[in-house]
């Protein structure tokens, strides 16, 4: 089946089409510009610009995959979590797309989008780290997932976009904090671990940002490379730590990373040496996209259209 799958989550208006397995198309309308004078996700702007762009990107999709809309066999969208304005115009586009042809039509959680990007049969860990959520799931079969820890505040890709502004970085500061730490010292500033003494898989990074705020205050001229190297290294140390002893607790060799910060090229080489076998995502469907959304449709096909669904801006996985 050739299957359009859409994501408006957030700030980012994704269209991808798969079929069997395979990325036809994958455009994504970034909206980088527009939020980057307040240094964040406006919600109501983002709003608005989907609906700007929702048309120009579908037809951008399908001219990719060298296809017509009467060649879509099912229309997959995020029905959450998410900005609430910004999954209505996602969820409203595809269910009047869907019903305006006879198509099925597929809801999506959006993590479950995250764990299909890489397209390993289950089962697996996988660590989902991103800019809006940071968790560690067990994936024994597809629609059925254990949550076996989370971030208790700030997701890990957050916390990066917070230290970078911190070091006058752009927005988003992800990428350029990393970049920046390439030419640093990971060794430099010895940050303390969070919840290192825990029992279970959560995570934590709001501390990590504050120690950074005091050493900026303690230490004002810092070398910013450096720092942010240190940085770095410890938020890629607690991931690593964290799901490597998940891993040993319940006997997975095989993990999946997912979500924008798997494109980090620290975390890749830290879980490439784990000894466990370490998937990744392709980078260009690391962050939100719509082909994540079409791949974890293909597992849903089954599953009765819900025309009265509704968007769900908290909204956990769990088995279905």
């Amino acid at each position: 089946m050739v299957i359009l799958g859409i994501d408006t989550s957030c700030d980012d208006t994704g269209i991808g089409i798969v079929r069997g397995g395979e990325v036809l198309a994958n455009v994504v309308a970034s909206q980088t510009a527009l939020h980057a004078p307040y240094g964040g996700v406006m919600p109501e702007a983002a709003s608005r610009e989907h609906l700007a762009v929702i048309d120009q990107v579908l037809q951008q999709a399908l001219d990719q995959a060298g296809l017509k809309l009467t060649d879509i066999d099912a229309v997959a969208v995020t029905y959450g979590p998410g900005l609430v304005g910004a999954l209505l115009v996602g969820l409203s586009y595809a269910k009047g797309l869907a019903w305006a042809r006879g198509l099925p039509f597929i809801a999506v959680h959006h993590l479950e989008g995250h764990i299909a990007s890489s397209q390993v049969a289950p089962p697996f860990l996988c660590l989902i780290a991103s800019g809006g959520h940071t968790s560690l799931f067990e994936v024994s079969a597809w629609g059925d997932y254990r949550e076996l820890g989370r971030s208790r505040d700030d997701a890990a890709g957050e916390a990066f976009d917070k230290v970078a502004r911190l070091l006058g970085l752009p927005y988003p500061g992800g990428p350029h904090l990393s970049r920046l730490a390439a030419t640093g010292n990971p060794n430099a500033f010895a940050f303390t671990l969070p919840l290192r003494n825990q029992t279970g898989f959560d995570f934590s990074f709001s501390g990590l940002k504050t120690a950074v705020t005091l050493l900026l205050q303690q230490h004002p001229d810092a070398d910013r490379a450096d720092l942010a190297a240190s940085f770095e290294h410890a938020v890629v140390k607690s991931l690593a730590q964290v799901t490597l002893r998940a891993a040993a607790a319940t006997g997975y060799d095989t993990l999946v990373v997912a979500g924008g910060v798997a494109a980090n090229r620290r975390l890749r080489q830290r879980f490439a040496e784990s000894g466990l076998v370490a998937h990744f995502p392709p980078l260009a469907l690391t962050t939100d996209n719509g082909a994540m959304v079409a791949l974890a449709a293909q597992h849903r096909l089954m599953v009765t259209s819900d025309w009265s669904l509704d968007a769900a801006p908290y909204l956990p996985l769990a088995r279905s």
